[in-house]
């Protein structure tokens, strides 16, 4: 399969930049997710690569040829869209064969794709059925047949698991990646939902106005974050506001009052305030305020089955605390001490002189 080259791809409607120079490529095989929230362009990205809208500027490779001058039903992509967009009034195997017989393709030959197609998504005895008669997430899987059947050097998934209910989703979310690795398809996939661009993504594209503000593996994003934008967005985030401090030794951070050590300062170290990504899972929350650490009190609190979420207030403002719920909860109104560890804290800002 070949590689997507996205060169300064750009798109105005009228004033307005919906996407805004963009470059990115998608390697051979790799499964990458545009993630944003709604209206940064991720959606206006994946419509100009299938086809749908013509760019403004930039170009649009794959395999190293442009294809931006190439009409939509030409490009020989597979798409999938959030709504699936199946034929009603067909069967299963008939939406499959769909794309087979627009390229005229032998009755046998059809016939045989179309089984492999269905397997590979485990419908085979669902062929003969109507769409109607599906669930939501048989109708996914008909669409992402009658996708891949085509045999497209490249799949476009556009919200596909939006429509499901969250375990079913869940559910899914192995299912397409199953079938994307043992296909080898490039895919590119744009999605507002954090977790599932997290669970199915070799790499993942954070996008804001229109422009990239990150690309790495998932876990790069998630704990290394680029910028306070990136941190709250992948799942929550406390972001802190701190001083470095020079020491004979290196830096030390001054936080809420306390000198810790510092992080990692990603070429910050001439910053005279930093912003700093604390994710709620890795706050220790203890219940002797006496000790060193932290002291705080449990204002609000909520259980989610497998962990507890806490609204602490401290000297730092209004903390998030995850703790896993098979440990001891604390009431709301109860003392309590947090720590970390100085690894933990991302700085995600600097401000030099009070400038950015």
């Amino acid at each position: 399969m070949p590689d997507l080259v996205l060169d300064t791809l750009s798109k105005r409607f009228g004033a307005v930049a919906a996407v805004d120079g963009l470059s990115l490529t998608v390697k051979d095989g790799e499964f990458l997710s545009l993630l944003g929230p709604s209206g940064c362009g991720k959606s206006t990205t994946l419509q100009m690569i299938a086809g749908f809208i013509e760019p403004t500027g930039g170009a649009v490779r794959l395999g190293g040829r442009d294809i931006g001058r190439v009409r939509a039903c030409d490009r020989g992509l597979g798409v999938v869209f959030q709504s699936y967009a199946l034929f009603p009034h067909m069967t299963v195997a008939e939406n499959v064969a769909f794309g087979l017989e627009m390229r005229r393709i032998r009755r046998d030959a059809r016939a045989r794709r179309v089984a492999q197609a269905l397997a590979l998504v485990r419908l085979e005895e669902l062929a003969q059925r109507m769409p109607a008669q599906l669930s939501g997430g048989q109708q996914q899987r008909v669409a992402l047949a009658r996708a891949l059947v085509i045999e497209p050097p490249l799949l476009l998934l556009d919200e596909p698991l939006s429509n499901l209910d969250a375990k079913l989703r869940d559910e899914m979310q192995l299912e397409l990646r199953r079938i994307q690795r043992e296909v080898g398809i490039t895919t590119l996939m744009v999605t507002h939902d954090q977790a599932e661009a997290l669970a199915l993504s070799d790499r993942v594209a954070v996008m804001r106005a229109g422009r990239i503000e990150q690309v790495g593996t998932p876990r790069e994003v998630y704990e290394q974050p680029g910028s306070a934008f990136v941190s709250s967005f992948l799942g929550k985030s406390n972001i802190l506001a701190g001083t470095p401090i020079r020491t004979p030794s290196g830096f030390e951070l001054e936080l809420g009052g306390r000198r810790i050590p510092a992080p990692p300062l990603n070429g910050h170290a001439g910053a005279d305030r930093l912003l700093l990504s604390l994710r709620p899972e890795r706050i220790r929350i203890d219940g002797n305020p006496a000790e060193d650490g932290l002291a705080g009190i449990v204002r609000a609190r909520a259980f989610l089955g497998n962990h507890w979420v806490y609204q602490v207030d401290s000297a730092l403002g209004a903390l998030l605390v995850y703790r896993q719920s098979g440990s001891a909860a604390f009431a709301e109104g109860e003392a309590i001490r947090l720590s970390w560890d100085a690894e933990d804290l991302r700085v995600v800002d600097g401000r030099e002189n009070g400038h950015a």
